[in-house]
């Protein structure tokens, strides 16, 4: 009896675990909400200028002003700044963003990085350019590896 006790509680205690791990939440009859928990990345200093990113890894200039900001369907240029080790920058750039809500990913920008620049071992000029409004996800891949990410926010107009 007691074995089927544990059993039991063990059974409820996983059924639990994984219902909380469930990332959509049903918001009404065909919509969902994907939960991300996704925040806009920091802002950090380098080479004199403002970036958005992982501080001593990725980043590009943005000051969050009212000229940087992303807005809807928007072209902006953004200096992408990438600092690590030789190999791991070896490849050109491609950058995915995905939407928080709407979960759709889409190319974003690419090219070949440059010399060191603004303090950063490899730089690239981009033009990017976000179709709507809410925080996106911009994943920089160099080569076919993921060097890591950056969370925008895409203002109203």
């Amino acid at each position: 009896m007691l074995k089927k006790r544990i059993l039991l509680i063990f059974a409820v205690i996983l059924s639990l675990a994984i219902a909380s791990c469930n990332e959509e939440e049903s918001i009404g009859k065909n919509e969902k909400v994907i939960n991300h928990n996704w925040n806009e990345s920091s802002l950090f200093e380098s080479g004199g200028y403002t970036m958005i990113g992982e501080e001593g890894r990725l980043g590009f200039i943005y000051d969050d002003g009212e000229e940087v900001r992303f807005y809807p369907n928007k072209v902006q240029k953004y200096m992408w700044h990438f600092w690590g080790e030789e190999q791991e920058l070896e490849g050109e750039l491609k950058v995915v963003a995905t939407h928080g809500i709407e979960d759709e990913e889409i190319y974003v920008t690419g090219g070949v990085l440059g010399a060191a620049n603004n303090g950063a071992d490899k730089h690239a000029p981009s033009n990017m350019s976000l179709p709507i409004s809410g925080i996106w996800k911009l994943d920089a891949y160099i080569g076919e590896s993921l060097f890591g990410s950056v969370y925008v926010k895409v203002h109203e107009k």
